[in-house]
């Protein structure tokens, strides 16, 4: 389920919430909760399948895991939990959707969409997505981002805003970046498999200019938002998150051929991913 990294859902849930209450003044917690379980459950689905399908492949036993990349590491110590790990990565699949078809019946057809995305995202990602490099690039973004944010703004609400639509595109650059950035250690092993990415068609310091520009319009649609009066004045406490976007931004293209040099990179960007959300949030949510 890799737990640790599961903090990065209710990070993006915020930000469906901060909109929701922003736009109808409060919503109901048991929903919000709801809302939670069923991003939270896509989640681990997303990483069950991840660990089962890199397993299957033989990828887990080419990569050098770093503790931001290459996986747990738990299927090529314990190989006989890959059935497990399939059945949990099926459950909480199971559990998403149920959660999807609630609110559909609470708020009608405009969500199914979404939930239909969504749930293909969660199985297609490890075995078709990565063998092209722009769906590889974009849809993590789109799960946690779009998908996520607007998702749970019209669960709460039954509504579309263009507040929640503009909000949802700052974790859809940040997470694309997560992604992007974790393939740098991995490029030999994963062109080994037959994935294609970034990274592996462009080389990793062409690569960092792409991180780069993805970090500049994450905060580049809080700037605008804000200028436009989609999002709120307080939303500009979310530019704080360049405090850390902008170190790692420089050491990634300093040091996109050097592992471990790249690590502290690696580890900002999981922070600028945390972090950045959570405060473009409690903007959202500063009446």
């Amino acid at each position: 389920m890799r737990l640790p990294f599961l903090v990065l859902t209710p990070a993006c849930v915020l930000l469906g919430l901060g909109c929701a209450v922003r736009t109808s003044g409060r919503v109901n917690p048991l929903y919000v909760a709801l809302v939670l379980v069923g991003a939270i459950c896509a989640h681990i689905s997303v990483n069950a399948f991840n660990e089962y399908f890199d397993f299957k492949s033989g990828l887990d036993f080419k990569t050098t895991r770093t503790p931001f990349s290459g996986g747990s590491g738990t299927l090529p110590a314990r190989s006989d939990l890959a059935c497990t790990a399939l059945a949990i990565a099926w459950t909480a699949f199971s559990i998403t959707a149920l959660v999807g078809l609630f609110f559909i019946h609470l708020r009608g057809l405009t969500l199914l969409p979404f939930g239909l995305l969504g749930l293909f995202l969660l199985f297609s990602y490890t075995p078709w997505l990565t063998h092209s490099p722009l769906l590889c690039l974009i849809a993590p973004g789109l799960g946690f981002g779009p998908l996520m944010v607007i998702s749970t703004y019209i669960s709460l609400t039954g509504q579309l805003s263009w507040s929640v639509i503009i909000a949802s595109l700052v974790p859809f650059f940040l997470v694309s970046n997560l992604l992007l950035l974790n393939q740098f250690p991995d490029v030999e092993a994963d062109k080994s498999v037959g994935r294609r990415h970034f990274p592996i068609l462009l080389g990793r310091k062409r690569s960092s200019l792409i991180y780069g520009l993805f970090l500049l319009l994450a905060y580049l649609t809080i700037a605008l938002g804000v200028t436009f009066k989609v999002l709120p004045q307080a939303s500009l406490i979310g530019l704080l998150g360049l405090c850390l976007a902008i170190p790692a931004g420089v050491n990634a293209y300093r040091h996109a051929e050097d592992i471990s040099s790249l690590l502290p990179s690696l580890g900002l960007n999981v922070l600028v991913n945390i972090t950045t959300p959570v405060l473009l949030g409690i903007g959202l949510l500063i009446k």
